[in-house]
């Protein structure tokens, strides 16, 4: 076999064997509450689904508020809600962006007011009545 049919053949088999993967990805959202957050995982009960759902996230995942201004990890943790945007690869949900939503005010009434009236009744009499 010439060098050329050798090389023919080489670049031919090479070919054959090159094959492109396309891989869908869909980014989906889902709403809940912190029920754990851990290093690398975050876990959200919510009322659409029975289990709770256990994300993975990592330095590029972002943390935001409602508004979309950044928010500091340090402020994410356990009992906020939140939504998660995510991507499915395999079997593992991976957050790329998490939105922190703002918890309502928790009310604590005021203590009752106990107001204290006291009434001082004077009598003066006049010294020249007698």
């Amino acid at each position: 076999m010439s060098a050329a049919a050798l090389g023919l053949t080489l670049i031919t088999a090479n070919l054959t064997f090159a094959q492109t993967t396309v891989q869908e990805t869909t980014t989906t959202n889902s709403a809940g509450t912190i029920s754990e957050f851990g290093p690398e995982t975050i876990v959200i009960r919510s009322t659409a689904a029975a289990e709770p759902l256990r994300y993975t996230y990592s330095k590029t995942t972002t943390y935001v508020d409602e508004n979309g201004a950044p928010v500091s990890m340090e402020t994410v943790k356990s009992g906020l809600p939140v939504t998660v945007y995510y991507t499915k690869v395999g079997d593992r949900l991976i957050a790329s962006r998490v939105i922190v939503k703002r918890t309502a005010a928790v009310v604590v009434p005021a203590a009752p007011v106990i107001e204290k009236k006291t009434t001082t009744t004077t009598t003066t009499t006049d010294k020249n009545e007698k």
